[in-house]
C-alpha cells in the first residue's frame, strides 16, 4: 500500500484528503505545517507528498526545498488555491502543481501518474 503525506494548515482539507485517499486504498499521513512535516517525513518515509503553498511559518516552497535536501526521490505535488504561484520558478522543484478544488479528480490523477512513473524508474 502506497503511503501519501499531505501537508496543509487547514484541518478540514487534511481530513478530506485522508478520507478520500484512504477510500482509494492509500495509507495517509498528515502534517499541519512545514515543521511538523519535516519531523513526520523521516519517520514515515512517504512514497509521495502533497504540499499546500500558503501556510503560516514555513511556506510550502520552503518546505519543498528542505525535503529535497533530504530526498530527491520522493515525488512532490504543490497544491494550492492560488493559481499565480504556477509562474513562480521556485515551484518548478515540484513534480507537479495542482490548483486546489473540492473535486479531487485532478489530484488523484496526478498522484497516480507520479507513483506509476516512480515505479518504472
Amino acid at each position: 500500500m502506497k503511503k501519501l503525506m499531505f501537508v496543509d494548515d487547514e484541518e478540514s482539507i487534511r481530513l478530506l484528503y485522508r478520507e478520500e485517499f484512504e477510500e482509494k486504498g492509500f495509507n495517509v499521513v498528515l502534517a499541519a505545517n512545514g515543521e511538523e512535516a519535516l519531523e513526520v517525513f523521516d519517520g514515515e518515509q512517504p512514497d509521495l507528498i502533497v504540499i499546500d503553498i500558503k501556510m503560516p511559518g514555513m511556506d510550502g516552497i520552503e518546505l519543498l526545498k528542505k525535503l529535497r535536501e533530504k530526498s530527491r526521490d520522493v515525488p512532490a505535488i504543490l497544491c494550492t488555491a492560488y493559481g499565480e504561484y504556477k509562474q513562480n520558478f521556485e515551484t518548478w522543484a515540484s513534480d507537479a502543481y495542482v490548483v486546489k478544488s473540492s473535486r479531487l479528480e485532478s489530484l488523484f490523477e496526478k498522484v497516480n501518474e507520479l507513483l506509476s512513473q516512480k515505479e518504472k524508474q
